[in-house]
């Protein structure tokens, strides 16, 4: 059986998966807004499905829950066979980048999430880190990409993976990039997936 997923809209998503894992941790919005730094009115905006979440904003808040950003992002279809048509799932963009997430695969090693990653030129996406390896593969353009102090400029067909749980960034050179981008995740990383031992957040 084929299943096509299509987005309910990343707003509406992120607010309804994000007042479930709220709750489930037992926590409050003042106590998330400490935690990510996200003023609470803006939280409760993003609850409600308003508001046009950023790349900067989701993973504020997956760091402060704890989650991977699928945990906040994704609707889990269940099917043999499952097309996502990229043009149907909304964007989360940054200073530099458009992502859309295309799968969160789930599995006893760990969790993965795929998505299809634009970079704009003439802009830098920086990072702060974040849990898990970072898996990038080129299709067009060229990639440079800063991580763990080494510089690397990917073209298409390249492949690089680095930890990253340290400061990183991305910047398309001499025009626009299009690229696969995958997040590994260990289990002891994001156990709620892979059922090993919750993490503080």
């Amino acid at each position: 059986m084929l299943r096509a997923v299509t987005a309910m809209g990343a707003g509406k998503l992120l607010g309804t998966n994000l007042r479930a894992r709220r709750d489930e941790q037992g926590i409050s919005l003042s106590e998330l807004a400490r935690r990510s730094g996200i003023a609470k009115g803006t939280l409760s905006q993003l609850e409600s499905g308003a508001g046009n979440p950023t790349i900067e904003t989701v993973f504020s808040l997956s760091n402060a829950l704890g989650v991977p950003v699928s945990a906040l992002l994704a609707d889990t279809p269940a099917s043999d066979v499952v097309l996502v048509r990229s043009a149907d799932v909304d964007v989360l963009s940054g200073d530099a980048i458009d992502l859309r997430m295309l799968r969160r695969l789930e599995h006893p090693g760990g969790l993965f999430e795929i998505y299809n990653q634009e970079i704009r030129p003439d802009a830098v996406q920086h990072s702060d880190g974040h849990p898990g390896t970072e898996h990038h593969i080129v299709l067009s353009g060229c990639l440079r990409i800063n991580a763990h102090g080494q510089i690397e400029d990917l073209g298409p067909g390249d492949y690089l993976a680095f930890r990253a749980a340290g400061p990183h960034s991305y910047e398309a050179v001499d025009g626009p990039v299009r690229s696969v981008l995958l997040l590994e995740y260990p289990p002891d990383v994001y156990p709620t997936a892979a059922g090993g031992p919750h993490l503080p957040g």
